[in-house]
């Protein structure tokens, strides 16, 4: 409550004489909360992010980046570092999630890509951190801390240490090999907002300079809502075609684009199973728990598809053996 009092005070001050309000509009898995400022004649949105946290200057350069690029994003209206509170246009109620349906997808993900496309033509290596080796690893070692010994209870033998820290740097070294472009990092149905135009893109904060098919898992990989391999198949070669057309760095011949996106989605599933976990232990939100299996069921389809992901698919399988959790 003290800091919706302040975020009260600081909109008092902007708007003197204005009648307006406050209620809750999201919160998503880090210390960030969004409210919805209510006037007699329009909307906007608060970002809450306490500065002991969270950081709004990646928030303001990447809005910045994405506007450029021609996409649709949350305008920065003020800001307020010191309190870390900024003043953002509202996009609207509905999230890709809430109106997705199998007569609509072909069109919101046809949208979806074209905006995608946009911003990785707009990509810069010098406007955005890298999305390093170094990086890339943590991530991926979340799996073994937080889901397979902290939730699971789970404790590795010495043959799949090994056998799992070798396969990881498999993974590392695809996931580095691939063109590098503006990327997201949660390019998914919870951050898609239907606008106009649209989509409407949000959280978009923590992007970076990397993998050009992380942002596609994200997006046809969701860990919130499941499609036929076959649909999926067909959006995400309708995705390198336009990519194709447009100049972008995509493989000539899809099955090698096809590859580089599956180990991409290793390596970011088992970085979201590891972040699941940890939100559900250490942040007390255990909602998420409930979209696990789907995680792990990309991540299992992934290494059955190839010879050198087999040793984490016997990791999967003994640790299934291993427990009961759910």
């Amino acid at each position: 409550m003290k800091r919706q009092q302040q975020i009260k005070v600081w909109l008092q001050d902007r708007f003197p004489d204005t009648l307006f309000k406050i209620s809750p509009a999201s919160a998503d898995a880090s210390f960030r909360r969004y409210f919805r400022v209510t006037f007699a004649d329009r909307t906007l949105i608060v970002m809450d992010a306490p500065p002991q946290h969270e950081d709004c200057r990646p928030f303001i350069h990447v809005a910045k980046l994405f506007n450029a690029a021609g996409v649709h994003v949350p305008q920065v209206l003020a800001q307020n570092l010191e309190q870390g509170f900024l003043l953002l246009t509202d996009l609207g109620t509905a999230t890709y999630l809430q109106t997705l349906n199998s007569d609509n997808a072909r069109e919101l993900y046809g949208n979806a890509t074209d905006a995608l496309i946009n911003i990785q033509q707009a990509s810069q290596e010098c406007e955005l951190p890298p999305y390093d080796s170094e990086l890339l690893m943590r991530e991926m070692q979340l799996f073994q801390e937080w889901y397979i010994e902290k939730y699971l209870d789970a404790t590795l033998n010495e043959q799949q240490v090994v056998a799992l820290k070798t396969t990881l740097q498999h993974i590392l070294k695809n996931n580095l090999a691939q063109p590098r472009v503006f990327v997201h990092r949660d390019y998914h149905s919870r951050n898609l907002m239907i606008s106009e135009p649209g989509p409407g893109i949000l959280d978009f904060q923590d992007a970076l300079y990397g993998p050009i098919t992380y942002d596609l898992v994200s997006l046809f990989k969701d860990a919130y809502i499941r499609w036929e391999e076959g649909e999926i198949l067909d959006w995400l070669i309708r995705y390198w075609e336009k990519a194709r057309r447009s100049g972008l760095p995509v493989h000539n011949v899809f099955a090698d684009f096809f590859r580089d996106y599956e180990w991409m989605g290793v390596q970011r599933h088992l970085k979201v199973a590891g972040i699941f976990a940890r939100l559900h232990l250490r942040d007390n939100k255990s909602d998420y728990l409930k979209d696990l299996p789907l995680v792990l069921n990309y991540l299992r389809c992934a290494c059955e598809r190839y010879t050198d992901l087999r040793p984490l698919l016997h990791i999967l399988d003994d640790l299934d053996k291993r427990t009961t959790r759910p």
